[in-house]
């Protein structure tokens, strides 16, 4: 059943599909870009088909080349959590995860320490560029953290963090600004979005606050730094209760109405289905939801 299988050429492809250059399979299987080339070649005319696209700069996969690849990559990421258990040494593994740059630098950052110290045999790579990232397609990625609950039809996911906002102050100033019939208000704004000031709209509803009408809120890029700014004692700032968690343990910050808090949204952690079985994703998935758990009420 498995003798006609071009194995070396199959082992190849999942390599040049998964980082989507013929270049970096080859550094990665210790060959010349001209064998890997030659490898692909092969199993597409073995196969009657065209797996990659070939562009003035890099390679694209086909539609029947992400077939292969999706199922290719699942086999082997298999194959690797069975070998890998069966070793007494864990084998090393790296880990590529995409998040937006406050979540990452408000909250996962800071807990990566625990991560770490439970898997020092994985290499984390982490990115917070701005580039909207096709895991589909840029299979350089293995997990992605989206603000936002989908629907995802097409991705794995092991669950997200639900958050709410609420308003928080400096410690020594909040109460003072609470008292005040035109504080100073911090707020984020995401290009087009209106998520925070509609928050502030309805947390200022609900607390009987008249503030919003006679006021400009004080507003920036990303939540960091209007958290910085709340910190420094510059107004009240309307804050996820998941990237403020850190600042408020840390007394820091303090939340000015504790028991008032307005729905808010979902960072949600997505893979390639099949791509949870392989061992550095299993284990970041699995400290994740330790991490949940522990964060949870």
């Amino acid at each position: 059943m498995f003798r006609a299988l071009p194995v070396i050429a199959l082992r190849t492809f999942e390599s040049s599909a998964r980082h989507l250059s013929f270049k970096l399979a080859a550094e990665e299987l210790a060959v010349t870009p001209g064998a890997v080339s030659h490898q692909v070649r092969t199993l597409e005319e073995w196969l009657g088909v065209a797996l990659f696209d070939r562009l003035p700069r890099g390679v694209r996969l086909t539609p029947k080349g992400e077939k292969l690849f999706h199922s290719l990559h699942s086999a082997l990421a298999d194959l690797a959590q069975v070998t890998s258990s069966l070793r007494e040494v864990p084998v090393a593994g790296r880990l590529t995860v995409t998040t937006p740059s406050s979540f990452a630098a408000l909250w996962l950052v800071p807990r990566l320490d625990r991560f770490y110290a439970r898997h020092p045999e994985v290499n984390l790579r982490l990115d917070t560029s701005t580039a909207t990232v096709d895991l589909q397609q840029d299979a350089s990625v293995d997990v992605a953290i989206r603000y936002g609950g989908g629907p995802y039809p097409d991705l794995y996911s092991p669950g997200g963090m639900v958050e709410t906002f609420g308003v928080y102050g400096a410690p020594g100033r909040v109460e003072e600004w609470m008292e005040q019939a035109t504080p100073s208000l911090i707020s984020v704004h995401w290009n087009k979005s209106t998520l925070y000031r509609d928050s502030w709209r309805a947390w200022c509803g609900a607390a009987g606050k008249d503030w919003l009408p006679t006021l400009a809120l004080r507003e920036y890029a990303e939540e960091m730094y209007a958290l910085q700014a709340a910190i420094a004692g510059q107004g009240l700032v309307m804050a996820s209760s998941i990237l403020v968690a850190d600042t408020e343990q840390r007394g820091l910050l303090k939340a000015a109405r504790p028991d008032l808090q307005i729905p808010g949204g979902t960072y949600t952690v997505l893979c390639v289905p099949g791509r949870e079985r392989h061992p550095p994703v299993q284990a970041f998935f699995d400290w994740l939801r330790s991490e949940w758990n522990t964060a949870a009420p």
